[in-house]
């Protein structure tokens, strides 16, 4: 029987084009590779988390049934000044949904990275639990309140390392590969969700309205909110972008699978089936030849 080649991943933020994290977890999945290791920011962490505890399945077929008004409803407005939401019913939901476990006690090893505003420096989550790791991650500035840690306030930390390779240097895998969600943009990439558009809408849709609808919220302040933050995503999109690019060329992995940062919006959340296809079909065009030609050959029977 052949031994399972290792993989290091590392999975990058970028909103919802994350949700592309788990159409290449599944490619690798099937192709037989055994992944080892996650590093992962914003939305790589909580893709990556989810999939360290063993619960992506569930993860998968909840947020492919998701609405916009299913997200709506997810935000909680924060009055304060800091931040438009709080998070807390997103986290709650997901804790619902799969379970929390503790870093330490996860089958795969993973590290979520938050940064600290006032020390100005990344902070790497590797114990404690994981959706207090993931809660820190996706603090996008101005979107949601910052998580506090230890005294201070955390926040994205796709602010100082969007695609934070570092974690996995001590790791004895075969092959380290990234995902970069803020890569330049593709033509005639709109295709990819009128396609998609035509399907009909997934019998779980039901369900899961009745489920977030155990969360009362303001969804006409939170639509106006919304509007607003688009504008600041696009920036903040630019920004991870160039600090992307430097940090994979200061710390270059084996391989870097470039996803357009025009896929699709920061909280397009409710494409998930096109974006899933999207990684899954990035990962079947690119890996194969990538990895068999690094893969040394004493790695495989």
């Amino acid at each position: 029987m052949a031994q399972k080649k290792t993989i290091s991943l590392v999975l990058g933020s970028g909103g919802a084009r994350g949700l592309a994290h788990i159409g290449i977890i599944r490619w690798l999945e099937e192709n037989g590779y055994s992944i080892e290791s996650i590093a992962g920011c914003s939305a790589g962490a909580l893709v990556g988390g989810i999939h360290a505890s063993g619960k992506l399945d569930e993860f998968e077929e909840w947020v492919r049934a998701i609405t916009k008004g299913n997200m709506i409803a997810l935000l909680d407005l924060s009055l304060g000044m800091d931040g438009l939401f709080k998070g807390n019913k997103i986290i709650e939901t997901l804790k619902e949904l799969v379970g929390d476990r503790r870093i330490e006690d996860l089958p795969i090893s993973f590290t979520a990275v938050a940064a600290n505003i006032s020390k100005e420096k990344e902070v790497w989550f590797q114990d404690g639990p994981v959706f207090d790791a993931i809660r820190a991650s996706i603090s996008l500035p101005l979107f949601f309140t910052p998580f506090p840690y230890k005294g201070a306030n955390l926040i994205d930390g796709g602010i100082l390392n969007p695609v934070p390779i570092a974690p996995t240097f001590s790791d004895h895998t075969d092959f380290t590969l990234a995902v970069n969600l803020c890569g330049s943009p593709e033509e005639g990439i709109e295709a990819l969700f009128e396609e998609s558009s035509k399907k009909q809408e997934s019998p779980l849709a039901g369900a899961i309205s009745d489920f977030v609808g155990k969360v009362k919220s303001s969804i006409p302040q939170a639509k106006a909110g919304l509007k607003a933050y688009e504008v600041i995503g696009q920036s903040f999109d630019t920004m991870q972008g160039a600090i992307a690019r430097q940090q994979i060329a200061a710390y270059p992995p084996d391989y870097v699978l470039e996803i357009p940062k025009n896929l699709c919006r920061t909280l397009e959340f409710d494409k998930a089936e096109p974006l899933i296809r999207y990684g899954y079909e990035k990962a079947a065009r690119e890996l194969p030849k990538v990895l068999s030609r690094r893969l040394r050959p004493d790695v495989r029977d």
